[in-house]
């Protein structure tokens, strides 16, 4: 045990004198400060969540009582060790506790504000079996990353010796970013091809600023490019270059993390209107090619009555990007109840308070122009909800006769999304399931060729940021004692 160590463990055992547990679970969860309403409903690149005083840090890592069993780190999928970030935190040793972050995850400042931790981590949280609010795990994480970056202090991982070994990347979203992360703490030498011109994938054209601010992102990428990884823009693997020009150049593993990137329509009349896109265009247009700017090349049109079709947190994102480029009535359509959506319960409340309105049991089935061959109406079929399917959910069924058309000028489709097909088509042996996902083995991220590894969405079709995190980890574990049989 290092002195480091030995120093923690004792203040743990003399935080845990300091204060008994009945004590701890007395203190009432600390609740972050956010923008006013109204006010941020019209800002597009201020932040809601404003984060934690140092003050208000301590008290919320105090409710923390250090189970002997931890079993909040379980719900983790990089497996962060939670109580000791927190103690940290609670003796006031900030840095440290963003060391410890570091010691995990390539991206504490991001899952501090976009994992959902209510489903993970926070969701495994002894307090929920005492009935109380669970430790805020997520804002401590986003306060000990954020204390770091603000100090200045910003302290690079280890990393092992070189080994010479190449290593490639194909996508910089969050699992390429883990993976990257891990592969140069081991030594190899990582470079990371992008199709984009900007680095951070999903991170830069999914998230609006609102949630997740550029500058955030920006920070984590130049900590790994601080370990060594390299980065390689306006790169499309599969277009630009092929796998097999990797392997040519020397690479000895490939780690395919391109997402998701292409959208899903369903399929019904006027879809092909203008004015009716989906989510991937219009967030991609608005968050990372400038397009509210009247002067960008890309503009994006700001429409007054703007409907977005789906339930999750990319449909969420979209919705409220609409109300801050000035929509005067911005509505949510969603085919199941409430209590079925899939979007964080945080965004579903920003969002109310922000004026949303949510359509929730309806369904478009129809999408209406002018003769300009511009959207005008959409007709909602009204739905109920039957009997559960297969996977446990509820299936919506249609209300016969109850209709009703609603005036628009925008629709962003946010119903889902594909694989991006390039790789898949473009390497020969490579296993894809009928929905253009890659086959790999769930413990390795290993392919049927085996110098590919893969994770994130290109093989779980749609996941949140953590969770593609978890896989670009447990890729690197692997792909590294696979190159060392």
């Amino acid at each position: 045990m290092s002195i480091i160590e030995e120093r923690n463990e004792q203040w743990r055992t003399d935080l845990r004198k300091s204060m008994k547990a009945k004590e701890r679970t007395e203190i009432p969860r600390v609740h972050m400060p956010e923008l006013d309403a109204e006010y941020r409903s019209h800002s597009r690149l201020e932040e809601v969540n404003l984060g934690l005083t140092p003050e208000m840090a301590m008290i919320e890592a105090k409710r923390c009582i250090d189970c002997a069993d931890p079993t909040c780190m379980q719900g983790c999928p990089v497996r962060i060790y939670i109580p000791k970030f927190i103690k940290n935190i609670e003796r006031g040793e900030f840095l440290e506790a963003a060391k410890t972050l570091k010691e995990t995850s390539a991206l504490p400042a991001v899952c501090g504000r976009v994992c959902p931790q209510e489903k993970q981590c926070e969701e495994q949280c002894i307090y929920l079996k005492m009935k109380k609010e669970s430790v805020a795990i997520g804002h401590l994480e986003r306060f000990a990353a954020d204390y770091e970056r603000e100090s200045g202090n910003i302290s690079v991982p280890e990393v092992a010796p070189a080994n010479n070994i190449k290593i490639a990347g194909v996508g910089s979203g969050p699992a390429g970013l883990a993976f990257a992360g891990d592969m140069a703490k081991l030594g190899y030498e990582v470079v990371v091809f992008e199709a984009l011109h900007e680095i951070g994938g999903v991170l830069k054209y999914g998230i609006p600023e609102f949630r997740l601010p550029n500058e955030i992102v920006d920070v984590e990428i130049q900590n790994l490019q601080a370990m060594g990884v390299h980065f390689v823009t306006n790169c499309v693997v599969g277009k630009t270059i092929s796998i097999q020009d990797l392997e040519d150049e020397g690479f000895k593993g490939i780690f395919v993390a391109s997402g998701a990137g292409l959208p899903r329509f369903m399929n019904i009349k006027g879809e092909n209107l203008v004015g009716v896109m989906s989510s991937n265009e219009y967030l991609t247009r608005v968050n990372l090619m400038d397009a509210a700017n009247p002067e960008s090349d890309t503009p994006v049109f700001k429409g007054k009555k703007v409907a977005v079709i789906g339930g999750g947190n990319t449909a969420m994102d979209s919705v409220r990007t609409a109300r801050r480029l000035g929509a005067e009535r911005a509505m949510l359509v969603y085919r199941r109840s409430e209590s079925e959506m899939p979007a964080r319960l945080e965004e579903v409340k920003h969002a109310k308070e922000e004026g949303i309105e949510f359509w929730t049991l309806h369904n478009p089935i129809e999408y209406r122009g002018n003769k300009q061959g511009r959207v005008t109406h959409m007709l909602l079929q009204a739905m109920t909800l039957g009997e559960p399917d297969e996977s446990g959910r509820r299936v919506p069924v249609e209300v016969s006769g109850k209709t009703e058309l609603i005036e628009v000028d925008e629709v962003v489709v946010s119903v889902g999304v594909s694989p991006n097909p390039l790789i898949p088509q473009s390497v020969e042996g490579l296993e894809v399931t009928k929905w253009g996902t890659v086959v790999v083995n769930n413990e390795t991220m290993q392919s049927a060729i085996p110098i590919i590894f893969a994770g994130g969405d290109i093989v779980r079709g749609g996941a949140t940021v953590i969770l593609a995190m978890g896989d670009g980890r447990r890729a690197a574990k692997a792909m590294d004692e696979w190159l060392k049989k």
